[in-house]
Parts: structure tokens; C-alpha cells; sequence
């Protein structure tokens, strides 16, 4: 007699609730989330194919809600095995991971929850969060791809410690804990263009950074978590992030700095939304909470923004916003302002330049900003860079025929970059 295969406790979930196909329960769920509110959810037969599969993915937090709700079983009964791996809980039908703005519960999943006070001495904490501090440096400098995978077994790592540890080795591990999450969603999301997978080890870092107790990271995190609605466009998922993100900086010092870097996000997601009026007042409100500043320092985690930062926002949006000579001052200045360290946002900013001059019909000089961008992604990858790259060229399609353009194509679409861009 063959035994069954794949992940047959969703099967059997499927058919005991009336669903005798994979895509009768994909039209199900689709149809429970826009009752639930969950705008954009659209779940296919292929989905619900992988779930029932022998090794199903654990899914979205989106999709978690609605199958838990649809079929009134935890995701732990339905077969699937959360990332973190289990602590012998399993959550109740119908509860949710956390939300942003939502208190965090030590008994959430995504974070491992203590069973017993181990041993570790203090030193556990100091160690563990030391290694997470050499990852945030080697950010800057190692291939985003090849850092990736330390990240996540260090945030293993950490997970299993936390479990174990009391306090207050608990809390240091928690809070590093976070930081490892924020850098794999950072990761994530810049370099590797996986918003989805982004969201998920976002919401880890959010409810680390809630085990932690840690206000600050937490408000960094939601931040983070803004972008991914914001670059697509969702004007309403993104602003109420951001009214999260704020809610969490108020409740602790917060530097002029992170709250400065807080109104650069939000200005970058009304740009992506198309509101380049609103992106700029933001900007300006930013540009003055840095001129005033105050007695909080910011935290040593914080290791992405700086005023040179900002006008790159600002350079971006003006540029959007078809501000071109203004443009060109504020990423000149920018250029100018960048200091050691900061290498990846160079391509960026190049990108920039040579996009207001594609724009302002000068073709030569947006080719030569171009090269310069590629030569910068030559030391140090980041996909945005490249993106803005992309998207210069497409610009300069009307120009292909000339030879300044003919030559960028030959950097662009070399054997190094060509191998590089696509393994990406």
C-alpha cells in the first residue's frame, strides 16, 4: 500500500472543510482575506500546491491569518514548521503575528520563548552581540549575497541563546537579536529584491526588538517595514507604518537624527507614491530637526543615515519631481559630502546625476555618470545602484545610436557585470 506524501495534514484540513481541489482552497483563501480586510492577497493553486508539498514553505504572515482563520487550525496543526523552529506551543486558530503598532507578546511566535533559566553567563551576551556588530561593519563591504547567509545562522544562533538565557543576558540577546533580523530584511530587500521574504524576517526583528523591550529599534524596524508597501505604490499601508514607526520613537529619547532619518523615509515612500510636494516638505521638516538637534545621541546600530543621506533623498525626489538644475546641485553636494564608508550609495547617487542629465537631453554627460556608477558597483554591489543604472539607460533609448551610449552598453552588458547582475 503507498503512504502518502507531501504535507498531508493541510490535505486532510482541505478536504474535512469542503475543499476537494488545491485550487477550490486557493479561491477560498483569496476570498476570506478581502473579508478580513487584507487588501491585495490573491493566492493561487501553485501556492497551496508548495504548502502541500513535502516541504512546505512556512508562509507569509498574511496568509498564516487567513488559513488559520479558514480552517480553524494553527499552522503548526496544518504541517507547516515555523523557521525558528518550536517550542512544543502551537497557536490557537486564528492568532496573529504581530502587526505594526501592536503590543508584542513573549509568546508570539517568531521568537523563541524561554523554557528554562540556562547558565550562560554575561559574557554569552557580550559575545553574541559583538558578532552582530562585525556583521552591520562587513555590511559595507562584503557581496550582500555571500554576507546573507552568516547573517541568518547567526540569527539561529541567537535564537536557540534566548531560549536558554535569563536575565539580563536575555534582554542583550534579544536586542542583538533584532539587529541581526533588521540587517537580514535590509539585505533582503535593497540587495536581493525580495520584499516578501523581507517582510517576514522584518516582523522577527519586531518582535525581538519587543522581547528586548527596545522602543527604538523597534520604531527602526517599522520604518524599514514602510518601504516595502511605499515602493510599490500603497500610499495607505505605507503612512500607517510610518504612524507606528513614529508612536515607537516617541516612546524613548530618539536622537534629531533617527527622527530626521525617519522623515527621509517617509518623504522616499510619497515620492515612489507619485506626492513629490509632500516628499519635500518632509524633507525640509528633516533638514531643520538636524539643524536644531539635541542632547540624545543616536544608536551605534543606526549606521545608514547622515545629513550626506538626506540629500540624496533630496537630490532623488527633486529629480522626480523634474527640479533638474536643483537636482543637480543637491547630488553634487551630496557627492561631495559622502564620507568613508558609505560606498554603496555612490552608484546611487551617480545614478542620479546621470538620470537628470538623460533627462535634460545630455546624453554624454549621463553615460559618464553612468560609468562612474558602474565603476563604483565593481567594488562594492548594491542592487539599487544598479537599478538606477537600468533605468538611465532605458531613458536614453532615443539616444542608442550614439557612441556614448553604444560604450555604455558594452560596460553595462560586459561578461562581469552581465554574470554578476543576473546571479543576483
Amino acid at each position: 500500500m503507498t503512504r502518502p506524501t507531501g504535507n498531508v495534514r493541510l490535505k486532510a484540513a482541505r478536504v474535512a472543510a469542503g475543499f476537494n481541489s488545491q485550487q477550490d482552497l486557493a479561491d477560498a483563501l483569496s476570498d476570506h482575506a478581502k473579508r478580513m480586510g487584507i487588501r491585495g492577497l490573491s493566492i493561487g493553486a501553485r501556492q497551496v500546491r508548495r504548502w502541500e508539498s513535502d516541504n512546505p514553505p512556512w508562509p507569509q504572515p498574511d496568509c498564516q491569518r487567513v488559513l488559520a482563520q479558514l480552517l480553524g487550525q494553527s499552522l503548526e496543526a496544518l504541517g507547516f514548521t515555523p523557521p525558528w523552529g518550536t517550542d512544543g506551543l502551537s497557536s490557537a486558530p486564528g492568532q496573529h503575528p504581530p502587526v505594526p503598532g501592536a503590543a508584542v507578546s513573549s509568546r508570539l511566535p517568531g521568537v523563541p520563548v524561554r523554557k528554562t533559566a540556562a547558565s550562560h553567563p554575561a559574557i554569552v551576551g557580550t559575545d553574541f552581540h559583538a558578532v552582530t556588530k562585525s556583521h552591520r561593519r562587513l555590511y559595507w563591504s562584503v557581496a550582500p549575497a555571500v554576507l546573507h547567509p552568516a547573517v541568518q545562522a547567526h540569527a539561529t544562533l541567537g535564537c536557540v541563546l534566548l531560549r536558554e538565557a535569563a536575565e539580563p543576558t536575555r534582554s542583550v540577546i534579544a536586542a542583538a537579536l533584532a539587529e541581526t533580523y533588521l540587517l537580514a530584511g535590509r539585505i533582503e530587500f535593497f540587495d536581493l529584491r525580495e520584499p516578501g521574504l523581507a517582510h517576514e524576517t522584518l516582523l522577527l526583528a519586531l518582535q525581538a526588538a519587543g522581547e528586548a523591550d527596545a522602543h527604538l529599534l523597534g520604531s527602526a524596524v517599522i520604518a524599514h517595514m514602510a518601504f516595502i508597501p511605499g515602493w510599490v505604490g500603497d500610499r495607505d499601508a505605507a503612512r500607517e507604518r510610518m504612524t507606528a514607526a513614529r508612536t515607537y520613537a516617541r516612546r524613548t529619547d530618539a536622537s534629531a537624527e533617527f527622527l530626521a532619518w525617519l522623515d527621509a523615509v517617509e518623504a522616499e515612500c510619497e515620492t515612489r507614491c507619485g506626492d513629490t510636494r509632500t516628499a519635500l516638505n518632509l524633507i525640509s521638516h528633516a533638514e531643520d530637526v538636524l539643524k536644531d538637534g539635541d542632547a540624545h545621541p543616536s544608536p551605534e546600530w543606526m549606521d545608514w543615515f547622515s545629513p550626506a543621506r538626506l540629500a540624496a533623498f533630496k537630490g532623488n525626489t527633486q529629480l522626480l519631481a523634474g527640479h533638474l538644475p536643483q537636482a543637480r546641485v543637491t547630488l553634487l553636494e551630496a557627492l561631495e559630502a559622502m564620507a568613508r564608508g558609505e560606498e554603496k550609495q555612490r552608484s546611487v547617487i551617480y545614478g542620479d546625476l546621470a538620470a537628470v542629465e538623460a533627462a535634460a537631453g545630455n546624453p554624454e554627460e549621463a553615460c559618464s555618470y553612468a560609468g562612474q556608477a558602474l565603476d563604483q558597483l565593481a567594488l562594492t554591489w548594491y542592487a539599487t545602484g544598479m537599478d538606477r543604472v537600468r533605468e538611465v539607460r532605458r531613458a536614453l533609448t532615443p539616444h542608442r545610436h550614439e557612441r556614448c551610449v553604444r560604450d555604455l552598453d558594452d560596460r553595462l552588458y560586459d561578461w562581469a557585470t552581465t554574470v554578476s547582475a543576473l546571479s543576483r
